[in-house]
C-alpha cells in the first residue's frame, strides 16, 4: 500500500472520535490507539495527535472515561466538552447534542501554518470546506474513513476534496486491537468499543 507519507513531513492527526468509532465498528474491528500513534510516529514527524469527543454530562460515570484518560496520558491531545440535552418538540423525545466540528476546525486552522500534512479521521462532509481552507495554505491533506460499508461512511464531497483518501480498512493490519485475553475478561488497552455518546447530527 502506498501510504503517501514522508518521514520529513510535519504532520498532525485530527480524530473525530464519534465518527471514527462508528466507522471502525461498521468494519467490525477495534482500534488499538497505541499502534495507531506508533504508525504515524514512524511514518512522519508527528507534531500532535488530537482526539475530539463529547461527554455525557448527566452520567455519574462515562463509559468512555477510561479511554479518554488513557489517551490523555499516552501522547494524544484530548479535546472534550459536555453534551447538551434538549427536548424535541416535534417528536416529544429527549435528544443529545455533542458536535465537536467547530473545535476541530479551529485547531486545524490554527496549527496548519506549522504543518506540511494534516490527517483527518472522519467521513463528515461538513469538513470539506475546512480541508479546502487548509489546502490553500499549501498543506497536504489526507482523510481516513471507509467506502466499504453500505452506505459508505465518508461523504463523497469530502473524499473528492482531500489530496489523499485512505480507507480505514486498509489500515486494519496496522492498527487493529488484537484480542489476546478474552478468557480473562480483561482489556490490555483502551479500545473503540467503549462507546461514544450519541450525537444528533451524525
Amino acid at each position: 500500500m502506498d501510504w503517501h507519507f514522508y518521514r520529513e513531513e510535519r504532520a498532525a492527526l485530527f480524530i473525530d472520535g464519534a465518527n471514527l468509532y462508528a466507522t471502525a465498528r461498521s468494519l467490525g474491528f477495534d482500534i488499538d490507539y497505541k499502534r495507531l500513534l506508533d504508525l504515524f510516529v514512524q511514518e512522519t514527524r508527528l507534531v500532535r495527535a488530537f482526539y475530539y469527543t463529547a461527554l455525557l454530562e448527566d452520567q455519574e460515570y462515562s463509559p468512555i472515561r477510561p479511554l479518554i484518560d488513557w489517551l490523555d496520558y499516552n501522547g494524544y491531545t484530548m479535546v472534550t466538552k459536555p453534551t447538551k440535552s434538549f427536548h424535541d418538540s416535534d417528536t416529544g423525545r429527549k435528544k443529545v447534542k455533542g458536535n465537536m466540528d467547530i473545535e476541530l476546525a479551529i485547531d486545524m486552522l490554527e496549527i496548519s501554518s506549522y504543518l506540511d500534512h494534516v490527517v483527518l479521521f472522519s467521513g463528515d462532509g461538513d469538513f470539506r470546506r475546512l480541508i479546502e481552507a487548509v489546502q490553500r495554505k499549501a498543506v497536504r491533506t489526507t482523510v481516513i474513513s471507509t467506502i466499504r460499508t453500505q452506505p459508505p461512511m465518508i461523504a463523497d464531497e469530502l473524499r473528492r476534496t482531500a489530496d489523499t483518501f485512505i480507507d480505514l480498512d486498509n489500515l486494519r493490519g496496522e492498527i487493529e486491537r488484537v484480542h489476546t485475553n478474552a478468557s480473562e475478561g480483561r482489556r490490555p488497552r483502551p479500545r473503540t468499543d467503549e462507546g461514544e455518546p450519541p450525537q444528533d447530527d451524525r
